[in-house]
């Protein structure tokens, strides 16, 4: 079993920060892409965020860019997401999303149960 835990997300105003952590555990062989993912209120589809590989190749959203960065500690499995100068529109349930192996080459896409996130004006 698998299962990818977020946490971090919460009520902050207009301008402020957050931190968002995703710990991967249970049996892992490998993990390769890791990143984040949200869903608008009333959003029809979840929308990426933010991505990393297990090298630390990144890639972001237009929206994000130069306002969040995505990072991960691959001894921990965990990802994180540093939101700054959060707007009203970044109001979402975040979800962390993995590819993991549990034995050899093969790989599957794991999500975490979502954290909100509320911005307020």
């Amino acid at each position: 079993q698998v299962q990818l835990v977020e946490s971090g997300g919460g009520l902050v105003q207009a301008g402020g920060s957050l931190r968002l952590s995703c710990a991967a555990s249970g049996s892992i062989f490998s993990i390769n892409a890791m990143g984040w993912y949200r869903q608008t209120p009333g959003g029809k589809q979840r929308e990426l965020v933010a991505e990393i590989t297990s090298g630390g190749s990144t890639n972001y959203a237009d929206s994000m860019k130069g306002r969040f960065t995505i990072s991960r500690d691959n001894a921990k499995n965990t990802v994180y997401l540093q939101m700054n100068s959060l707007k009203p529109e970044d109001t979402a349930v975040y979800y962390c999303a993995a590819d993991i192996s549990v034995a050899g080459p093969d790989e599957y896409s794991y999500w975490g149960q979502g954290t909100q996130v509320t911005v307020s004006s």
